[in-house]
């Protein structure tokens, strides 16, 4: 493994700082209290990351047609985005298909920006084809009860973009998911970068994880997410499949799936 390629989130840890280390900074001078409780300044610091770092993620053609095929193709009914972040998931759904779009994000600092992306897909609270969650991704209860009035199997496609190397108990919460939100029938999407299957790619994954999480709201770069979800029970059909040409030593490594619900 290149060396550049096993320091390659040094880089991106020190633009964090260099992006969101301010702000921060001024935020906590305004509400010192908010040193009481780490999880908020984490969200504090991660608003102004994403805030500057989403708006390139999308910015090279082959990653807008890989989301395109996944997500636009696929797509239907109501849809339940796992950790929307800033809502650019909006923008591959097509609204003539597409009849709610429900953002799930606990970071309530990017609302804003996840009702600006809906309004410019189409999907706005006023007539009722966005619904913003505030709770997370493992709180399936609390998803039922707010999509549905407590109805089960209430969502019809379920989307997870880099969201799946966050979430708690991230094997039980897919679960309970599919099991309990997810209609019969209904699709799971997900493009998110996984565990990587060499050795040496591994190895720099799991040594740059503990850091990584402290400036990246709790993410993971070691979680072999593609093969939990292949694991779970109750799929009628199952897809697998990588970024065509994506360097195998990239420390991100990339995977995508379609999952249909038996």
């Amino acid at each position: 493994m290149k060396i550049r390629a096993a320091i390659a989130p040094l880089f991106e840890i020190q633009t964090a700082i260099w992006i969101a280390l301010w702000p921060t900074m001024l935020v906590l001078w305004h509400a010192p209290a908010l040193l009481l409780t780490p999880s908020k300044i984490s969200q504090v610091f991660m608003k102004h990351v994403w805030s500057v770092l989403s708006k390139g993620i999308d910015a090279d053609s082959a990653t807008q047609a890989l989301k395109q095929a996944l997500i636009y193709a696929n797509a239907h009914g109501s849809v339940l985005d796992l950790g929307a972040g800033t809502g650019h998931t909006a923008m591959y759904l097509d609204r003539s298909r597409v009849t709610m779009y429900i953002p799930l994000e606990p970071n309530i600092l990017m609302h804003p920006a996840i009702r600006a992306s809906a309004a410019a897909a189409g999907f706005t609270e006023s007539d009722g084809t966005l619904l913003i969650l505030a709770c997370g991704a493992e709180d399936t209860t609390a998803i039922q009860q707010l999509t549905s009035l407590g109805q089960p199997h209430a969502i019809d496609t379920i989307i997870s973009v880099l969201t799946l190397c966050t979430i708690p108990r991230p094997e039980a919460s897919l679960k309970a998911l599919v099991r309990d939100v997810l209609k019969r029938g209904g699709v799971f999407l997900f493009y998110e970068h996984v565990l990587s299957p060499r050795v040496d790619v591994a190895r720099a994954q799991r040594f740059w994880t503990p850091f990584w999480k402290v400036f990246f709201d709790g993410c993971r770069l070691d979680r072999p997410t593609h093969l939990w979800v292949e694991r779970m029970d109750g799929w009628a059909d199952k897809e697998v499949w990588g970024k065509e040409g994506e360097d195998e030593e990239n420390v991100w490594w990339h995977r995508l799936g379609k999952f249909v619900k038996a």
